[in-house]
């Protein structure tokens, strides 16, 4: 196999699939990356056997044919060449010669025949607007679990109805929800899916290149999850198992409720939670007549304590919070003001963006702590 190729176009897609690559495996060939050279050009597929990545870029193929080479050396090399065309020749041993200018580099391969395939994508069930799913997953996947025995939970349920897309995240002490609705005008039922978290990062790299307006075509079968970006097909093994009956967990009514500037809020956790506990990461909020007051102390180090003036005439009421989870929340919200909604100290929270939408809803819900 030799080929000749642009060194940027190199650069980009071997990019993408490093996320995909796996650093540290028992299954060396794992570590690298299917080049194959055909009539189409140039296609480029990386696998974990949990994710799998596959793209093609121009290029002048002199003879066609496949190989692979260590995904991260190929690109820390090929990434501090000139800008310039590269020209990569795989010989009978595995090995794969690069030329590029006056550099000649030597580079030991792995035969493409114990390379793992990937499977066959199945009809497109749907098209899906890019930037529509990555800012939905922008607002769920900091609810992750990272908890490996927890395996429901380390990703988000995805559901897909006629006329609105949802997704769902939770590590069991907290809840985000975000559904938007939008036509679907192709799909005829309601599909669900558990969509793991290292697949919604890479959607999230994906989409981003993709651009504004471009769309996914979404397909799906029994064990995984495509979605194809144009040139670019991301696949993922779906999680099994059943995800938690999230609408038991969501507050049905709040007795209370007060709207916050985003910004100031977020700002105010963070200076307050420098005096929480490592760990627990606990802040109090107390709202009363007039302000919320958001205070922590640690006896060794020091206290903190800030209030915010805010339009509320109800009981006081406070509530133990993870500051961490509330910062999280601020910084994927959307809109300037935050609503918080509460009924006493012992009750979950949940906050929502400060304006009601009739087109997106947004809801997280957190559990109270103990302090």
């Amino acid at each position: 196999m030799e080929f000749t190729v642009n060194k940027a176009d190199l650069v980009r897609e071997l990019g993408l699939s490093q996320g995909v690559v796996e650093k540290k495996t028992t299954i060396p060939i794992l570590s690298n990356v299917l080049l194959e050279a055909g009539d189409g050009g140039l296609t480029l597929t990386a696998t974990d056997l949990e994710l799998g990545i596959r793209s093609t870029c121009p290029a002048k193929v002199k003879t066609a044919g496949a190989g692979t080479i260590p995904a991260k050396r190929l690109l820390d090399y090929v990434r501090l060449l000139p800008d310039a065309e590269v020209t990569i020749k795989f010989m009978e041993n595995q090995w794969a010669n690069l030329t590029c200018g006056r550099s000649k580099t030597r580079i030991a391969g792995m035969s493409r025949e114990s390379y793992p395939e990937l499977p066959v994508t199945p009809e497109k069930i749907v098209d899906l607007p890019a930037s529509l799913l990555a800012s939905m997953i922008t607002r769920t996947i900091f609810a992750i679990s990272n908890e490996e025995s927890r395996f429901t939970l380390n990703g988000a349920q995805l559901i897909l109805k006629p006329d609105s897309l949802t997704m769902v995240a939770t590590d069991g002490h907290r809840l985000a929800l975000v559904e938007e609705k939008t036509p679907l005008d192709s799909l005829t039922g309601v599909y669900k899916a558990l969509l793991p978290k290292k697949a919604m990062t890479e959607i999230l790299k994906l989409a981003s290149d993709a651009g504004a307006d471009a769309k996914i075509a979404f397909s799906g079968d029994d064990n995984h999850l495509f979605f194809q970006f144009g040139n670019r097909l991301l696949l993922s093994r779906k999680l099994s198992g059943n995800f938690p009956d999230y609408e038991r967990v969501l507050p049905k009514e709040h007795a209370h409720s007060v709207n916050l500037a985003k910004d100031e809020l977020k700002a105010t956790i963070e200076r307050v939670a420098q005096f929480s506990d490592d760990r627990s990461r606990a802040i109090r909020l107390q709202v009363s007549p007039g302000e919320v007051k958001i205070y922590s102390s640690l006896s060794e180090t020091g206290e903190s304590e800030e209030s915010i003036p805010v339009d509320y005439a109800g009981p006081q009421v406070e509530i133990g919070f993870n500051a961490s989870y509330m910062i999280e929340f601020l910084r994927a919200l959307p809109t300037p003001e935050a609503k918080f909604l509460f009924k006493d100290g012992q009750s979950a929270g949940e906050m929502q963006p400060g304006e009601p939408s009739e087109k997106l809803t947004y809801r997280y819900v957190v559990m109270p702590m103990r302090i």
